[in-house]
């Protein structure tokens, strides 16, 4: 099992950036695919971007390809988003979530484990 704990959300003005953390427990973080979701109000959660076992994959959706970057250390059990150029409609609570899927993962029922969220929240 593993358990994911997020960090570094905040309150920011549009086109700053914010750099998300997320830290696993456990010593098997490597053997998992990672991934940030987000969920504004009122709205569904959808895939921002996801990184494979080893970090050689990377993809993201076209909402914030260009501007975030995901990237994984297996040596502290922790995968970032790094977010530039923030934008209002990037306001979300942002979750990050393990999965044992192999390939392109970007639907959450392929997700098995989840972090309890951080809140973003982009100001115009």
């Amino acid at each position: 099992q593993v358990q994911l704990v997020e960090s570094g959300g905040g309150l920011v003005q549009a086109g700053v950036s914010l750099r998300l953390s997320c830290a696993a427990s456990g010593r098997t973080f490597s053997t998992y695919a990672m991934g940030w979701f987000r969920q504004a109000p009122g709205k569904e959660r959808d895939f921002v971007a996801g990184i494979s076992r080893g970090g050689s994959s990377t993809y993201y959706a076209d909402s914030v390809k260009g501007r975030f970057t995901i990237s994984r250390d297996n040596a502290k059990n922790t995968v970032y988003l790094q977010m530039n150029s923030l934008k209002p409609e990037d306001t979300a609570v942002y979750y990050c979530a393990a999965s044992r899927s192999y390939g392109t993962v970007v639907h959450a029922t392929h997700y098995d484990y989840w972090g309890q969220g951080t809140q973003v929240t982009v100001s115009s």
